[in-house]
């Protein structure tokens, strides 16, 4: 071999190098079903020939999403046998495993304990660790070794669309404490934990799924509510934190702290102290990708002092970028090695049986003791508890943001059956329903639409992503007064937002029965009806 050859030889082991070092930072999404037609986001969710490729060629975690527990545990088997390395698998599993993954345990959402810890705070910190506990259990049993909770952002803003329900609390305070004993629990069953989304989307009312939020606070404010959250986690050993995907003038007048080296370098490594693992929100999300592309993106996250790149637009397109930028000496090698270190450390501290093969027929058995206690502690009930009336022509009037994206309604859900068993018929609302109301500020409810009979009303409500607001702009409080003057109110049952249910029950007399559940798993539904005098026949059995 001529030395020129052999100079060429070397630089191509260096570009192979360098490209399986760029890929080991990138974390794709994947669904957690087998088959490639069983994917639910084909746009996000790669298809299985590309998702082994790049596993081969190094990229280094998977977020996963879809799938029942035991079909799981046999997908991150697969994952890390494609691998042929250590994998970093993840989910958005701030409610229990059992939030995204059917047979796992599905938890009342965290803002159901600041609101808890406000009357009991001892009780709502030791459920905060159980809940920790419980969701790393279930996370090891089918294979999870990262859980991208606790949610850190305090839910100051009950018009914000996309945190809400998800924080622990409503205060800096609560939010902390709760965050910190969750990280706590969930870290000592040997699973890694994601603090999120820093420096904090609390108090925003924009989602950054679909635009750019900007949160003018000044660096006063931001010290006062929502870093202190971030700072209890991090003294609690959190494992990793990610950003947010939002503008802070005060702290970069330029660029997203996701893109920042102000907020993450300056603020997070600087100020905070922080030495885990810095990873980006989901880099598809509009408030990034409308203004940057995939590689780009990417770039400039590693730039601004981020470790891990959360779901680029295009894996490859990140990977080649990122080559290029340490090609070119944007950026440096040794800048990429320090975050792969980090990562590889952060695997490497999990217990032995962290990294072992899960077994698919044991795949995180629900822990329904656990799931039933928060649902016993968090109910709210006014009103006397009695059988609701009705001869059998009742009308039970269900409304939920999306049928097809309403997993805790499925065709056996206490909100249906026990509802039909006491006698009232169902009518669902889904999506837009424009055409149930009326215009008529006093009447809004086209009642002909529902028939005869008493109304039991049940609203599925809370902040969603990507639906852009906040539940609770339709006017229920009008209809229940439409209703209570037509003698037709049954009953009323809220599951989810606390604020549609602080907004609704002082409209109602004390004869009314009402009750709220922040969950609105079939668990929570359960408990919810037969707080209001409509008891689940034999088959229930919901131990969600």
């Amino acid at each position: 071999m001529t030395s020129g050859a052999a100079a060429q030889s070397d630089a191509g082991l260096g570009d192979a190098a360098l490209r399986r070092l760029t890929a080991e930072l990138i974390v794709v999404r994947a669904s957690g079903h087998l088959s490639d037609g069983q994917r639910r986001y084909p746009r996000w969710e790669l298809p299985n020939r590309d998702l082994r490729s790049l596993l081969q060629e190094g990229v280094g975690g998977v977020i996963l999403l879809g799938g029942s527990a035991p079909e799981l545990a046999l997908r991150t088997r697969q994952l890390q046998a494609w691998a042929g390395q250590p994998l970093l698998l993840c989910a958005d599993v701030e409610e229990g495993v059992g939030q995204r993954f059917e047979g796992a345990s599905w938890l009342v959402p965290p803002l159901a304990l600041g609101r808890l810890h406000a009357r009991a705070p001892r009780q709502a910190l030791a459920l905060a660790e159980d809940y920790g506990r419980c969701t790393a259990r279930d996370a090891r049993a089918v294979g999870l070794n990262w859980v991208l909770a606790p949610v850190c952002d305090v839910n100051n803003n009950p018009a914000n669309p996309v945190i809400n329900v998800r924080a622990w609390g409503e205060d800096p305070a609560t939010a902390g404490a709760l965050a910190a004993a969750f990280t706590r629990g969930l870290q000592a069953e040997g699973v890694l934990g994601c603090a999120k989304h820093f420096p904090g989307h609390g108090d925003t009312s924009d989602d950054s799924h679909l635009e750019l939020p900007v949160l003018e606070h000044d660096r006063a404010r931001l010290e006062a509510v929502e870093l202190p959250p971030f700072r209890s986690a991090i003294a609690a050993g959190v494992a990793a934190v990610m950003t947010a995907h939002l503008s802070l003038p005060a702290l970069d007048p330029q660029r997203p702290a996701t893109l920042s080296p102000q907020v993450l370098t300056g603020l997070l490594r600087g100020e905070l102290g922080f030495g885990g693992l810095v990873v980006t929100d989901a880099l598809v999300m509009e408030a990034i990708a409308s203004h940057h592309g995939a590689g780009e993106a990417a770039v400039l996250a590693l730039e601004a002092g981020a470790d891990l790149v959360l779901m680029p637009a295009d894996a490859r397109a990140a990977i080649a970028a990122i080559a290029a930028a340490v090609a070119s000496g944007r950026l440096s090698r040794d800048r990429l090695e320090n975050s792969a270190r980090r990562r590889r450390s952060a695997l490497a501290g999990l217990p032995e049986q962290g990294r072992t093969d899960p077994d698919p027929c044991h795949a995180a058995s629900p822990d329904g003791e656990l799931a039933r206690e928060l649902v016993a502690a968090t109910l709210e009930v006014r009103g006397r508890v009695r059988p609701l009336p009705t001869d059998g022509a009742g009308v039970n009037l269900i409304r939920v943001d999306q049928a097809l994206h309403a997993p805790f309604l499925p065709t056996a859900a206490p909100a249906l059956s026990a509802a039909a068993a006491a006698g009232f018929r169902p009518c669902l609302l889904a999506g837009d329903t424009t055409s149930l109301w009326t215009g008529d500020p006093e009447a809004p409810l086209s009642l002909e639409r529902l028939g005869e009979g008493p109304v039991l009303v049940q609203l599925f409500v809370r902040g969603n992503p990507f639906r852009g607001h906040a539940a609770g702009q339709e006017p229920w409080g009008a209809a229940l007064g439409q209703l209570l003057r037509a003698d037709r109110l049954a009953g009323l049952a809220v599951y989810g937002s606390p604020y549609l249910w602080q907004q609704l029950l002082p409209l109602l007399p004390p004869e009314v029965p009402a009750a709220y559940s922040p969950g609105q798993m079939p668990l929570a539904q359960q408990a919810v009806l037969a707080a209001l005098g409509v008891e689940q026949g034999s088959d229930g059995g919901f131990t969600d």
